[in-house]
């Protein structure tokens, strides 16, 4: 699978959510899919015992998450198990702590007791605690540590979270995949549409016409404004900040080294990024800003804006430059109805929509290009305009 493919990832999708709505579910069927057919141990009757818990903990997620629904509409039981999916395709060897760690690396976030009876809920626990007797005592500690690193606290902002978990994973690497998968996932997962919308398109050569063919008529979508959807542009460029986050703490934390997996879940976030970036721009352009000379400024002066580095840093708001405080004004609030209350804002500017997503697919095209590049003023501490 190409990580960064919107196609094959929603092909991904409906193969693990037709085995879902099967009359009968084949959790077999659903775990092979996932692990891709891999062995989990070189001995027969290990492996069997290893992808019995494995199906078990699939039938407890299928009872845990029920009804839930991701934000955008569909079964939220598909992000663990895509992300876990994502997750084993990169591993040259899978074990069994990894997957479940994968597997239920939200469920002290998703999962409470008040979405079930006394009665549903004191059987959930025993299930749960039934799957972990059933491994040997280092792997259930070392799950139960997974799942504690990974799960963000009330208290604790993204900064804190993130900072904490690459904390743990100096002694624990594999933790940095399972996040890392964790966010392509949600990266991918920001679209309900039948194809890929840069399917066909040619962002460069869209954008250089712009710039340089004074006949150019303009970018033209093939097909009219859809719905308007629960998540919208500004909300979309918000998760690319937060993998802005990730990624630049990464950087500065967590050395790649020889980590062939670590580097291509990485690089496959980047690409992910760049790609809804560019999906973004297009449709600024298509549906919301249309006038040309207008789209030749505000490029030209993001164009200016990245090449001075400016870009590279945390900045504070600025009267001359739109871009100047994207990050620290728009998208930095730990508070959610402060940010839900930026987020609404910005979405009402469309000229610095343009040009953040702009900034986006430059940060992210920085990251493939330079392996020590990172946004200065992102620390665990949270963001400090230089």
């Amino acid at each position: 699978m190409s990580q960064y493919d919107l196609t094959e990832f929603l092909k991904l999708s409906s193969v693990l959510n037709y085995n879902l709505s099967a009359a009968s579910l084949n959790r077999y069927n659903v775990m092979m899919y996932i692990i891709g057919g891999k062995a989990l141990d070189q001995n027969a009757s290990k492996d069997r015992e290893k992808k019995g818990l494995i199906m078990d903990a699939l039938g407890y997620l299928f009872s845990a998450y029920q009804q839930k629904r991701r934000h955008l509409g569909p079964m939220a039981v598909l992000h663990p198990l895509r992300a876990t999916a994502i997750f084993a395709r990169n591993q040259k060897r899978l074990n069994i702590v990894g997957l479940l760690s994968v597997l239920f690396h939200d469920i002290m976030e998703d999962i409470n007791s008040n979405d079930f009876d006394a009665g549903q809920w004191l059987d959930m626990e025993g299930r749960l605690y039934s799957l972990l007797e059933r491994m040997p005592d280092e792997a259930e500690a070392e799950l139960l540590s997974y799942i504690i690193a990974l799960t963000r606290t009330e208290r604790e902002s993204y900064y804190q979270y993130i900072g904490r978990l690459l904390e743990s994973a100096s002694d624990s690497p594999q933790l940095v995949h399972v996040k890392l998968a964790d966010r392509l996932d949600n990266t991918l997962d920001m679209r309900i549409d039948l194809e890929d919308p840069l399917a066909g398109i040619d962002f460069f050569k869209n954008v250089f016409q712009l710039m340089f063919v004074n006949n150019y008529r303009g970018y033209v979508p093939s097909n009219e404004h859809s719905p308007a959807s629960a998540m919208n542009g500004a909300r979309r460029l918000h998760q690319l900040f937060k993998n802005t986050v990730l990624l630049s703490l990464i950087r500065q934390h967590q050395p790649i080294g020889d980590d062939q997996a670590l580097r291509v879940l990485f690089e496959a976030v980047c690409d992910a990024s760049l790609k809804e970036a560019q999906r973004t721009l297009m449709h600024l352009l298509g549906y919301h800003f249309k006038a040309l000379p207008e789209q030749r400024k505000l490029i030209l002066e993001a164009m200016d804006y990245c090449f001075s580095g400016r870009i590279d840093l945390v900045t504070k708001p600025d009267r001359e430059q739109l871009l100047d405080g994207l990050f620290s004004t728009y998208f930095a609030s730990n508070f959610k109805k402060v940010l839900h209350r930026q987020l609404d804002i910005l979405y009402q500017n469309k000229p610095l929509m343009i040009q953040a997503s702009i900034a986006f697919v430059v940060i992210f095209l920085h990251f493939l290009n330079d392996a020590k590049y990172y946004v200065h003023g992102i620390s665990s501490e949270g963001i400090e305009p230089r």
